[in-house]
């Protein structure tokens, strides 16, 4: 089952092969079009049939309102009535500016669980190639649902480009996440002020990036860190239970079974066990399909296991 409603890419063809492919430098009324972003969420509010067998007096319920899509009238959510709406055109018109004079290029935008979350995701213009050949790829990634399960996320993400692994960039201690929760009005031009910080943010991220490729690791380290990051949680406030399966499959791919694995950068380094993991949890790991697996690679389970892992390596390397 396709998680993904509608999506518009450019470049190479996405995780799950789906989308219309659109010639680079789009304006945006483009994408949206082709994106499925071209509808508005509309509310209304909440009301109720009191009465026997559902014939009688129509109440409502001020407390909650009805989120819907102005084009098909389908549902996406009830939520409360102080929920501030972000419409998949607002995604899309962050990137206006950034497109036309900040030398940002879209690369995927779309709609995914029928219209409840969507997303945009631009190439920052920043790239390092780590010991001559192992290029890695700056993105901005903005995404919000409707349905409370995210709130409007602005993150710089990484892209390895021979495995397409992706890694949110931390900045310093701090993720490089912005969060408008939707209790608040978001703000386009004030994300964009935060996220001007962090532009420069980038090069202390390729430093930390060759840190760890000059980082080599012995059997032992390689184990003891897997154990660490790979875990699920006890039953009843019990320990944390080592998933041996995933352990023994990013151990094949930080082995050789991974993309790039062999890759000077990578073998027998911190940076080339780190793309293991990222690798496993972006392509590999269990889930009902690609797309749910790529949900929570970007924004859930799997983010959180990549940046335990991102911490991890980060002792090591230090």
């Amino acid at each position: 089952m396709h998680l993904v409603q509608s999506m518009a890419y450019t470049g190479r063809i996405p995780w799950h092969g789906l989308g219309t492919k659109l010639e680079a430098q789009q304006p945006i009324e483009v994408w949206r079009a082709n994106a499925g972003m071209d509808w508005q969420i509309e509310e209304s509010e909440v009301h109720y049939i009191t009465g026997s067998n559902n014939i009688g007096v129509i109440n409502a319920f001020s407390e909650q309102k009805v989120l819907y899509r102005s084009d098909t009238k389908a549902p996406l959510a009830v939520v409360s009535k102080r929920f501030q709406v972000v419409q998949p055109g607002e995604i899309l018109e962050f990137y206006r500016d950034l497109t036309e004079i900040g030398g940002f290029e879209l690369e995927t935008a779309g709609v995914l669980r029928e219209g409840r979350k969507f997303w945009a995701l631009a190439r920052t213009g920043q790239s390092a190639s780590l010991k001559g050949h192992d290029r890695v790829d700056g993105y901005l990634l903005l995404a919000t649902a409707c349905d409370g399960t995210l709130a409007t996320t602005a993150q710089f993400t990484s892209v390895r480009v021979v495995c397409s692994n992706t890694l949110q960039i931390a900045l310093g201690n701090a993720s490089g996440a912005i969060k408008v929760p939707h209790r608040s009005q978001f703000d386009p031009a004030a994300v964009k002020r935060q996220l001007g910080i962090t532009v420069s943010a980038w090069d202390g991220f390729v430093e930390r990036m060759k840190a760890l490729v000059d980082r080599p690791l012995d059997p032992d380290s390689v184990e003891g860190l897997l154990r660490r990051v790979l875990v699920y949680a006890g039953q009843d406030g019990k320990a944390p239970v080592v998933n041996e399966q995933a352990v023994a499959n990013v151990r094949a791919l930080y082995e050789g079974g991974g993309r790039g694995a062999l890759l000077t950068s990578s073998r027998g380094t911190a940076w080339g066990l780190l793309n293991g993991i990222t690798e496993f949890i972006d392509h590999h790991r269990r889930a009902r399909s690609d797309d749910h697996r790529r949900d929570a690679a970007w924004f859930g389970q799997g983010a959180q296991i990549k940046q335990r892992a991102w911490d991890e390596v980060m002792k090591l390397a230090a």
